[in-house]
């Protein structure tokens, strides 16, 4: 009995693999039916959620270790009590090993964070680099445990970006199909990360897809529930911080205050933002002048931080603690103020010295610190008219990290999800419309989209302005000899006048062609390792601006299916 029971087992077996890989053969071929796709889906969030979880772990071990705290939520106060060589000592190696494994494994040293990520979902149908993101999520979490002033939400979206193009490039996933599998792997490491689903769904379709699509809405929230669940299984079901002081919102009388504020965020926020670009064009700078390996750009930034700490030892890592303090009112004025400045400056010095991690969380502490000082100016001049203090940090923390991010509507979320604080949600929205509407008008938009105009990446536009780069000459001319195209002859005489283009060009590098010379058409050429160049074919202003509405069309009908 038992043998024939074997033969039908495995028989069965056989028969299941034989169609788990049918499935897949078809996946690839044909792309993944509704159904499919959102198990698939679900699939991603699950592994999304295992890296957000093991990332964050990681990052507290590697710190329990390297400080010898038990705690790493108060690593701060233990810090305090740490010999002074030993704060310099961590960030120095840390940078160095930093420097290092970006040096030998992206190509330009720099690690790959949210940006990116968006520019993946805009450009490159939902890929990102693997490669150097594998690099720069370890890079990440050596700076977040030795010392680094940065967030964990960049790598951690990044290293999401990176599951989810693995599975893409499995299934030969379409453009709009990667995006959204993007989608879900974003959301679902966020919320893996802050315990917060519903800021983790909005976040994806925000901040890296960039528009609220139905189709993409469910499988985004499936993948976020599922990063929830892997959080709350380990952490269990507990917010980020805990308010002990939430204090009341006089309704009506005090909202004028939180308006101030608002504005007063978004110029914090701007300042942040700027202060990080400009660190970064120091650093450009320096390492040009004198010469320097990249690989040592990090080292210097550690022991520029390592110098700080020394006296702030506020400044390591997301600064939970610091935070915390400032939302239970439990620091002075003069001293949240200097340590918001502190805060600042080892952030801009961690970020431009290309040691990696993300900007939200130190956002949040930033603008707890600032709303905190706010708070008690306002309640120190108008007493009987004013809430707690605390009401204020809670608003400033929204109201800064938001107009960093650009992302009014997931931020507002994630604040709330952090906290568990439901009832003053009217002061929240307001400091954190304000202070977006007035950051975005000092940057492009949002932290990450500045990055990406300073990389000539136009995304903050919207599509209009940067599907011409992702259009290629060589793809919509017409080849050389065709009815419809001009003699070989007619394209040799303009490409003698120096009226060409190479057919790797972009759309929006050939553009300009034809406002300035007004012609029908211009040579596409393609050159040899010589530099000799071969006549191709050519390209028409029409088929150009044919194939041009045609992606604003696709653009337009993915965005509102």
């Amino acid at each position: 009995m038992t043998h024939p029971t074997r033969t039908v087992l495995r028989t069965q077996f056989n028969q299941a693999l034989a169609q788990l890989k049918d499935a897949l053969r078809v996946i690839r071929r044909r792309g993944p039916s509704q159904i499919q796709f959102w198990f698939i889906a679900l699939a991603i969030g699950i592994a999304a959620g295992f890296g957000a979880l093991f990332f964050r772990k990681g990052i507290a071990a590697l710190q329990a270790s390297l400080y010898g705290t038990q705690d790493v939520h108060f690593l701060h106060s233990f810090a305090e009590q740490l010999p002074w060589y030993w704060l310099l000592i961590i960030p120095i190696t840390g940078g160095l090993i930093v420097g290092v494994v970006l040096h030998l494994f992206t190509d330009d040293g720099k690690v790959r964070s949210v940006a990116d990520v968006i520019e993946g979902a805009a450009m490159t149908d939902g890929r990102v680099e693997v490669k150097a993101g594998i690099a720069s999520m370890f890079a990440s979490l050596i700076t977040l445990s030795s010392g680094g002033s940065s967030g964990r939400e960049g790598p951690v979206v990044h290293m999401a970006g990176v599951i989810s193009t693995w599975v893409c490039r499995r299934i030969n996933a379409d453009g709009i199909t990667g995006r959204d599998l993007l989608g879900c792997a974003v959301a679902a490491a966020v919320s893996a990360s802050f315990n917060a689903p519903i800021a983790g769904a909005l976040f994806a379709l925000e901040v890296v897809l960039r528009h609220f699509a139905m189709h993409a809405f469910a499988p985004i929230v499936i993948a976020a529930v599922a990063g929830t669940v892997i959080n709350r299984l380990e952490y269990g079901d507990v917010t980020e911080f805990t308010l002990e002081t939430p204090g009341a919102l006089q309704f009506y009388v005090e909202l004028p205050a939180f308006l101030i504020l608002g504005l007063v965020c978004g110029i914090v926020a701007a300042l942040q933002m700027r202060s990080i670009f400009f660190a970064e064009d120091i650093g450009n700078h320096i390492q040009s002048r004198l010469s320097l390996p990249r690989w040592l750009r990090p080292a210097i930034s550690g022991a520029m931080l390592g110098m700080i700490a020394v006296w702030f030892p506020h400044i390591i890592g997301v600064g939970y603690e610091t935070t915390l303090r400032a939302l239970s009112g439990d620091l002075l004025l003069t001293t949240a103020i200097l340590f918001a400045i502190v805060k600042t400056v080892a952030l801009a010095i961690t970020m431009g010295g290309r040691m990696g991690g993300g900007v939200f969380s130190p956002s949040l502490m930033i603008g707890a610190l600032t709303g905190l000082a706010f708070g008690l100016i306002a309640t120190g001049i108008l007493p009987d008219v004013s809430g707690t203090h605390t009401l204020y940090a809670f608003a400033g923390m929204g109201a800064v990290a938001a107009a960093v991010l650009g992302a009014p509507i997931s931020t507002t979320l994630i604040v709330f999800e952090l906290t568990g604080d439901w009832q003053i949600g009217l002061a929240v929205m307001v400091s954190v419309s304000m202070s977006t509407a007035l950051a975005s008008r000092l940057v492009d938009r949002s932290f990450f989209l500045t990055q990406l105009e300073r990389k000539n990446v136009h995304l903050a536009a919207g599509p209009q302005a940067y599907l011409l780069a992702m259009l290629r000459a060589g793809a919509v001319m017409r080849p050389i000899g065709s009815a419809r195209c001009i003699s070989r002859e007619e394209a040799q005489a303009l490409a003698d006048q120096g009226l060409c283009i190479e057919a790797s060009a972009t759309l929006e590098a050939a553009m300009p062609y034809f406002d300035r010379d007004d012609i029908p058409c211009i040579p596409v050429v393609v050159r040899d390792e010589d530099g000799a160049e071969d006549l191709v074919g050519a390209l028409y202003h029409i088929d150009a601006l044919k194939a041009y509405n045609r992606a604003l069309a696709a653009t337009a009908a993915e965005e509102h299916s």
